[in-house]
């Protein structure tokens, strides 16, 4: 399924948003690769983006050691409680040009929590991870919540990783023509 948008504000601002599943039921047809393109009319810039989903598989060596790899997923799945789950968000600017100011936000899908400190970004773009835990409304590096304690005082503490709605990669300044982009992250089923 391709979905084009096309963004062109003051300094060319550009954000793109793939969409995704919002639930996800223990057997469903959801696993497809999509791929997107969002065109920067100013700039002629073109990046096409596709998003893949991979499954952590844990087994023993003959040696007895755990061993992890990580398996794709295509057509029906099963997911079961407590699958770890590697999104990839992978990237291309197709066009002449460089594009500017290109930002991914990626929700993260209902039934799944984020694995803290999992997401990643090839750094040869610049490129810098930001979260949001008020439904994308805000995006910061360290996400923090109020806590009440129980003697009645407010204390300031990380987010739990069931607070994180979204993961945002913001590629720098400029996505040079032909670069490639990768943004990875991890969700454990609940």
């Amino acid at each position: 399924m391709k979905r084009f948008a096309t963004a062109s504000m003051g300094a060319v601002a550009l954000i793109v948003t793939l969409p995704f599943v919002n639930q996800i039921p223990a057997i469903a047809n959801i696993w497809h690769s999509h791929a997107a393109f969002a065109q920067n009319v100013q700039a002629k810039g073109q990046v096409q983006l596709r998003l893949e989903v991979e499954k952590q598989v844990v087994a023993q060596d003959r040696h007895g050691k755990q061993t992890k790899r990580w398996q794709s997923l295509q057509g029906k799945a099963v997911v079961q409680p407590k699958d770890v789950l590697r999104y990839i968000v992978t990237g291309v600017n197709n066009g002449d040009k460089a594009v500017k100011n290109l930002v991914i936000n990626q929700p993260i899908p209902k039934g799944m929590m984020y694995v803290l400190n999992s997401a990643t970004v090839n750094t040869n773009n610049n490129a810098k991870i930001t979260y949001s835990i008020d439904g994308g409304r805000s995006f910061v590096d360290k996400p923090t919540v109020q806590l009440k304690l129980p003697n009645g005082k407010v204390e300031t503490r990380p987010a739990p990783a069931v607070a994180y709605t979204h993961i945002r990669w913001n590629f720098g300044t400029s996505v040079p023509a032909k670069a490639q982009i990768k943004g990875t992250y991890q969700v454990q089923v609940r």
